[in-house]
């Protein structure tokens, strides 16, 4: 009964560290990001990788990343527009 409660609790935090984790990793490369806009570096390819990783967890950043892949396609058909 006692090994059934600690394997739960065990479980569930695990399940919430593992949240946690990807949190701080996914705000950790969205600041980083946000900086690579102004200083030297490739901003496009890692705010979107940090909105895919908060995603997971926030309905925010996957409206955002939605945004996001919707400008590259369009981007991207306007480039290659054949007349």
């Amino acid at each position: 009964m006692a090994g059934s409660a600690l394997n739960r609790f065990a479980v569930q935090t695990l399940s919430q560290a593992k949240r946690l984790i990807k949190i701080v990793l996914g705000f950790t490369l969205l600041i980083i990001g946000i900086l690579l806009i102004v200083l030297p570096g490739p901003a496009t390819v890692v705010i979107p990788a940090a909105l895919a990783i908060l995603a997971t967890e926030f309905v925010w950043a996957r409206k955002l990343l939605k945004k996001f892949d919707a400008g590259v396609k369009n981007g991207l058909r306007y480039i290659f527009k054949r007349k």
